[in-house]
């Protein structure tokens, strides 16, 4: 089995999928367009920056696995991938702590105003009264966007300085927001009205993008600050401009719209320009210690696939299937028992949705649960029934909507 890697990956983590059994392909300065030509004979493909995009799923027939060395799968075509039977598997959380202290950095930055500083005293320019000015964290009230694994630590970072704080996330209720120490915010609007600095954590989707818009900014106070460690399409870049310009928001943001493909290359994206705006190079999770955890991570999920067949933190197999009844065949684990089940399934033109066969000790019997799309005709039970000796027991369950 090939594995292709297509971005840059540790020597020892290298190793450690060759001792798996697994032919390593490793090329971390291969670009999402020469993708196609390379990958029709890996089986598994582990991705970081570079995106995965539907040509080079197309070309790759025996593909199975495709591993996000990271949290988000916005640069994996899943759609595709989902289309072709084929499990996309991402590393959340593991740049949790990487991202949160970023995020405090570049809050401290904008109060502080730390690179301005550093640019005047570069230049020879000492100027002790005006830098003097800041408001100072403690006390203030934070507002988090996100209450996932970075929107947790994030948390924690600011309680520690002393900060109160505010959250709202879609899946945040009361009790939740009770155990981590925080007011929940019923709407992002009402929580950019509350805060001294709203802090971005969400993952890229139809329902986050644009979600800082004008209703959000709108509520801001003259000054707020702004901290965006997600992705850039969360926030609607014009208008963010204008706010920018009318309240004179403190803007910090470690991702762009348009940022270069690659490690280096020209940047010419208005925010990240800005003489107002704080910027880094989306590094919110190049830590070594970040890194590290997730080359693990992509290790772990690697393993359990050759090993066991079995693909943890996959993001694409459905929630629930369209499987309305379960048929449940007892029967003698011999050769051949299932096939012919499935063969009078299949005259019956219905379609198996999913199955599980489980083997009792002693491997004489075995229970299958066989989910299908429509219900069973008595025809077919009795052919399964009648015609299969090897049959035991047949009985039809109508699944909950």
């Amino acid at each position: 089995m090939k594995i292709l890697i297509i971005d840059a990956f540790s020597e020892a983590h290298l190793a450690q999928l060759s001792a798996l059994g697994l032919t390593v392909d490793y090329k971390p300065n291969l670009t999402a367009d020469e993708l196609p030509a390379v990958i029709e004979d890996a089986s598994i493909v582990v991705a970081r920056s570079k995106e995965v995009r539907a040509a080079a799923i197309a070309r790759a027939k025996g593909l199975a696995l495709i591993v996000r060395a990271g949290a988000g799968v916005n640069t994996i075509d899943v759609k595709t991938a989902s289309a072709s039977g084929i499990y996309v598997a991402n590393c959340p959380g593991k740049n949790s702590i990487a991202v949160a202290e970023l995020t405090m950095a570049l809050l401290l930055s904008l109060d502080r105003r730390i690179p301005d500083q550093v640019h005047d005293l570069r230049a020879g320019k000492w100027n002790k009264k005006e830098y003097g000015k800041a408001d100072g964290l403690y006390g203030r009230t934070l507002g988090v966007v996100g209450t996932g694994s970075i929107g947790r630590e994030v948390i924690r970072r600011a309680k520690a300085f002393g900060m109160d704080v505010v959250a709202w996330s879609r899946s945040l209720d009361d009790a939740r927001a009770a155990e981590l120490g925080v007011e929940r915010m019923r709407t992002v609007p009402e929580l950019c009205g509350r805060a001294d600095a709203v802090t971005l954590h969400v993952a890229l989707a139809s329902e986050t993008r644009g979600l800082i818009g004008e209703a959000a900014l709108a509520r801001m106070r003259p000054r707020t600050m702004l901290i965006n460690a997600a992705r850039a399409e969360v926030v609607d870049g014009a208008a963010l401009g204008r706010a920018i310009a009318e309240k004179q928001l403190r803007v910090a943001t470690d991702v762009f719209d348009d940022e270069p493909k690659g490690g280096a290359g020209a940047f010419g994206d208005a925010l990240g320009q800005s003489a107002t705006v704080y910027g880094t190079h989306h590094v919110g999770a190049s830590t070594n210690q970040a890194q590290a955890a997730i080359a693990d991570e992509t290790v772990r999920i690697i393993r359990s696939f050759v090993e066991r067949g079995e693909v943890p933190n996959c993001v694409n197999l459905a929630t629930r299937s369209p499987a309305a009844f379960q048929l449940l065949v007892r029967h003698l684990d011999k050769v051949g028992v299932l096939a012919e089940v499935l063969g009078a399934i299949r005259r019956h033109d219905i379609n198996v949705e999913e199955m599980e066969n489980t083997i009792f000790e002693g491997a004489q019997a075995a229970s299958a649960k066989i989910r299908l799309g429509s219900r069973p005709p008595a025809e077919l039970l009795e052919e399964i029934r009648g015609k299969l000796p090897e049959v035991l027991h047949v009985d039809v369950v109508e699944l909950a909507p």
